[in-house]
């Protein structure tokens, strides 16, 4: 069963990646820019390797081949998981709930 959180309680989001560098850098940009542009200012992204998740992060956005990992780091978090670096559906979907203040719902796995 998948986690959820409504998005007026998310404070902060973890984007998670394998290394910390790379295209995750560059989709961590993207998805400050779309909360920017959707004018979410009560939001922080952080940008953050998988092992470096810490166990209370209440959203953590990741590449779905490491969502087990980060779920295994962060058991209660609720997990947002992309197949695409750039322009992956998911991370308009994540900036539209922040908009709206809606339920975020995590990846099944």
């Amino acid at each position: 069963m998948s986690q959820s959180i409504s998005a007026s309680q998310v404070n902060t989001i973890i984007f998670a990646c394998e290394a910390g560098m790379g295209s995750s850098l560059m989709s961590v940009n993207a998805l400050k820019k779309k909360l920017k542009a959707a004018q979410v200012k009560d939001v922080t992204v952080v940008h953050k390797p998988v092992r470096d998740i810490p166990s209370d992060a209440q959203v953590v956005v990741v590449h779905k081949g490491l969502a087990k990992t980060a779920h295994a780091k962060a058991p209660n978090a609720v997990i947002v998981a992309f197949n695409h670096f750039l322009n992956d559906p998911i991370f308009d979907q994540l900036v539209n709930a922040m908009v709206t203040k809606a339920e975020i719902v995590g990846a099944d796995f």
